[in-house]
């Protein structure tokens, strides 16, 4: 009992810590954000219009690959609801184009603020804070052109369009903790940077971004796809913006999400509280 409250306190104390970080530098997470997206597209006369257009090319690869290479059903349905390929696809790839560079530069986050992290004196665990923070801008870019593609191509303004609100906000979170574990462990380890790198890709396959995972024939593979947190927060976008399902009629999915989330906050607290030290040293 007495190291169970220990350990609770201690808990208390880390995420006390965070969080008074965070309020400190709270302008300066949001000018560095601002820094970042315009460093981003520095030298480029067309500038954050490339937000758009590169995800723009990718939709249009995976459309004619599927549905004119492989020739896809036109249609998908999930929830009794039959919806486009077209824009099954481009809805499911737009918040996977903001998962990707959440993992893989949140992994990176602290590699590539060396100079922030032992030179300066810097609260460190805002850092993958305002570096997602910027890419979070630009996927609010590119999903406010998709909904118009959207609208254009046939689809209607609806009450569940909402719950963007809830998924836009509850995907940013967790990449942010998901870098309190990868970032200083790639610190560590470069091989472990090379892995995350590397598992990039059976992650896209395997969390039915581009394909309908409602409709594998295999009931276990279709719940343990379900479950993750890619699979979730795209399929989540569909709901609100194709299917009309609210997350709470989905209850294993936001169950698992839920879950997900607080263990990967507790694991990040704890690796980068542990490790916070180090870092400076091993950079």
């Amino acid at each position: 009992s007495l190291n169970s409250t220990l350990q609770r306190k201690e808990v208390l104390k880390r995420m006390r810590l965070i969080f008074l970080e965070h309020k400190r530098f709270l302008q300066q997470i949001f000018r560095l954000a601002k820094s970042e997206l315009i460093k981003s597209y520095k030298g480029s006369a067309l500038g954050p219009v490339w937000s758009v257009i590169k995800p723009g090319i990718t939709i249009f690869v995976y459309w004619f690959a599927f549905q004119i290479g492989l020739r896809a059903a036109r249609t998908v349905t999930v929830a009794g609801i039959t919806g486009d390929f077209f824009q099954f696809l481009m809805v499911g790839l737009t918040p996977w184009f903001f998962m990707k560079e959440a993992i893989l530069k949140g992994a990176n986050c602290f590699r590539a603020k060396k100079a922030f992290v032992t030179k300066m004196s810097f609260p460190v665990s805002t850092i993958p804070t305002y570096k997602l923070l910027s890419e979070l801008i630009s996927h609010v870019l590119l999903l406010a052109v998709v909904y118009v593609v959207l609208i254009l191509t046939g689809g209607k303004p609806s009450v569940y369009n909402l719950q963007i609100f809830f998924y836009m906000p509850f995907m940013y979170m967790f990449f942010v903790f998901l870098a309190w574990i990868t970032a200083p462990l790639s610190v560590i380890s470069v091989d472990f940077l090379n892995i995350v790198r590397s598992i990039i890709a059976a992650i896209f396959w395997l969390s039915g971004i581009i394909y309908n995972p409602y409709g594998l024939d295999s009931e276990l593979l279709r719940t343990g796809m379900m479950g993750t947190p890619v699979a979730y927060f795209a399929n989540g976008y569909r709901n609100a913006f194709l299917f009309e399902q609210w997350f709470w009629e989905t209850p294993y999915e936001t169950g698992m999400m839920i879950l997900w989330t607080i263990v990967v906050f507790i694991l990040g607290l704890y690796t980068y509280t542990r490790l916070r030290k180090k870092i400076p040293d091993m950079l």
